[in-house]
């Protein structure tokens, strides 16, 4: 158990909601976790009783009121007490939206950059699949 303050990118990692400190971190310096209403750097030490709301996978944000402290991983069975989870429920995977995600075109890795001509095929195969909604 910490003190009164823990980094709010240990926390995160702490009470898993992102897989590692380096993601949590991350999320911090995108400005996609906030304190209070305020979006913070992952050095912002947390109090218990803030409110956090963390943007997890682009798609569903996280709520959490910080109940108890830690710096230092836990059991997952005693996870839960570190929060009060005022999340609402994770959307599903919609298989639609996976694909709209992924590049319209994919090249080969090694392939270098595309010729003056490559890149014009490119741009007319998106132009038509755009042309096509």
């Amino acid at each position: 158990m910490a003190g009164s303050e823990v980094r709010i990118d240990k926390w995160l990692h702490v009470a898993r909601v992102f897989k590692s400190r380096a993601l949590a971190s991350r999320a911090c310096q995108l400005s996609r976790v906030r304190v209070n209403g305020s979006a913070v750097k992952p050095h912002r030490p947390l109090t218990v009783g803030d409110r956090i709301e963390a943007e997890v996978g682009g798609d569903w944000t996280r709520v959490l009121v910080v109940r108890e402290l830690a710096d230092k991983t836990l059991p997952k069975a005693e996870v839960p007490r570190l929060f009060e989870d005022l999340s609402p429920p994770r959307p599903s995977a919609d298989p639609l939206t996976r694909l709209l995600r992924r590049p319209l075109v994919r090249r080969e890795a090694g392939a270098g950059r595309p010729t003056k001509r490559e890149r014009r095929a490119m741009e007319a195969y998106e132009s038509f699949l755009a042309d096509d909604d």
